[in-house]
């Protein structure tokens, strides 16, 4: 159980220090062959496009056939698209790579389907879903430094590390990672990427939480989008010290989903209370950070960067402490699907505020998530928590 723990960390490990090492050079480089923010931010949202129609199906297919054969598809997708990235002599091809990658992006929600698959009970549970958290926070602490360095070296460098790595990855997973999820169903997968949808839309149980989910993710998309972007204009602050700000957070996230998750957020006080808490101090840090004082801004962050990281295990969950062991993939895929969904609009709509005025975004976010924190606090208050999710509120 050890062993197979160790490896899916270490799948999403390399995973992430991929994501870590070019996102905070994707922007600058794009920007190397001509192109608008608008042409920056649609190749985040073209990616989420992408995810959004192809993590449902394979959410489901891995509950089917099994998370090995689904995850290994994924990540060789990964490396194929970073390929293409590196190799593009113009913006079309750019946008061909991402279309790649993304087509079968399923690596973090089959991952997180693993770590559900082998936990015991609700704590284990949620703490495996936190270390997805401290390993995401690792690997952007490493990353940026990474991306810096071999950004120095070529702007094409470190795409193709990246992809290099991805496909390291995927041999390892190959080789190496069993399959854990042995109690399939035999039901028929619609190849349909919105039937998952469909059906979650009529979950009156997880429907509260999809949505807060959504209103969640759509917040960090266009934070994450125009964050180069918003420190460059307003600040002046460049490629490296964009990359170095990022391994602060990952400094800050590796520290609470490895330590303060566990031995403070989740022992101290139950899983609905740190999702409100969490909710309300996103809220307001993503609104602050809009104001052009760069003190205020790194305090803010330091907000943004605790509620973000808590948040994705908190409420990833609740949601899957609500579906039945057999559905976890399609379940995980659902939320993942709702996560590029809000990928693949939010950047849009950041990029045209940020164009209004750069603070916009950063307002609208804060907005969002008030908006998530009513939904689940009404959701509690009428008390309409499942059996499932009501036994999480003890951790």
């Amino acid at each position: 159980m050890k062993k197979t723990k160790l490896l899916i960390l270490l799948t999403v490990f390399i995973d992430i220090l991929g994501m870590g090492i070019v996102i905070p050079i994707l922007p600058f480089y794009v920007e190397s062959f001509g192109a608008s923010a608008f042409i920056v931010t649609a190749l985040f949202a073209v990616y989420a496009l992408c995810s959004f129609l192809s993590a449902p199906i394979i959410g489901a297919l891995s509950d089917r056939f099994g998370r090995r054969p689904m995850l290994i598809i994924s990540i060789f997708s990964t490396a194929a698209g970073w390929i293409i990235f590196a190799l593009a002599p113009s913006i079309p091809m750019l946008f061909l790579g991402r279309i790649i990658d993304g087509i079968a992006a399923g690596n973090l929600p089959i991952a997180q389907a693993y770590l559900t698959d082998i936990a015991r009970n609700d704590k284990e549970r949620s703490t495996n879903l936190g270390l997805i958290g401290a390993i995401f926070g690792i690997a952007f602490i490493v990353g940026p430094f990474v991306g810096g360095v071999l950004g120095a070296v070529s702007h094409t460098f470190p795409f193709w590390f990246v992809g290099g790595l991805a496909l390291i990855n995927a041999l390892l997973a190959l080789v190496m990672l069993p399959e854990t999820h042995l109690n399939r169903h035999h039901k028929k997968i619609s190849i349909n990427p919105f039937t998952p949808l469909i059906r979650a839309s009529r979950d009156t149980i997880l429907l509260p939480n999809y949505i807060a989910w959504f209103l969640c993710m759509f917040a960090i998309a266009g934070f994450q989008s125009i964050f180069a972007l918003y420190v460059g204009a307003v600040f002046g602050i460049g490629e490296f010290g964009a990359g170095m700000i990022f391994a602060g957070m990952g400094v800050i996230i590796a520290l609470n989903q490895g330590f303060f998750l566990k031995q403070i957020w989740l022992k101290y006080f139950n899983e609905t209370h740190v999702e409100w808490g969490m909710l309300l101090m996103f809220a307001i840090a993503t609104a602050l950070a809009g104001i052009p004082n760069i003190l205020i801004f790194f305090i803010a962050l330091i907000g943004t960067t605790l509620g973000q990281s808590t948040l994705r295990a908190v409420m990833t969950s609740h949601i899957v402490a609500q579906a039945g062991q057999t559905m976890r993939g399609e379940v995980l895929g659902i939320t993942s699907s709702i996560t590029s969904m809000s990928m693949a609009v939010a950047p849009l709509v950041a990029g045209t505020l940020f164009g209004i005025q750069v603070s916009l975004p950063f307002l609208t976010g804060g907005l969002l998530l008030a908006g998530a924190f009513i939904i689940l606090y009404t959701k509690y208050r009428k008390g309409q928590l499942s059996g499932a999710s009501t036994t999480t509120l003890s951790v």
